[in-house]
């Protein structure tokens, strides 16, 4: 699965002090994160990490959950 083609995952991003870095997670899918200097980097790394993982997860023939709906919140 290419960049732009993967499903929509929630990615929560967050700043982590100690490291001085934005650390991008992906809830539904455990173990998936990444991340990069800016927000945007921690986004870009995080979805090459779920191409990844849903292809590791594919591989060992391991279920992937499908993304959830999430409600937009203001």
């Amino acid at each position: 699965m290419k960049n732009g083609n993967s499903p929509k995952y929630e990615i929560v991003i967050y700043w982590d002090d100690d490291d001085q870095i934005f650390v991008a997670e992906v809830p539904e899918l455990p173990g998936c994160m990444a991340h990069g200097s800016t927000q945007m980097d921690a986004v870009q790394n995080v979805r090459e990490a779920i191409d990844l993982w849903i292809a590791t997860a594919r591989e060992f023939g391991d279920e992937i959950p499908k993304p959830q709906p999430h409600p937009i919140a203001a």
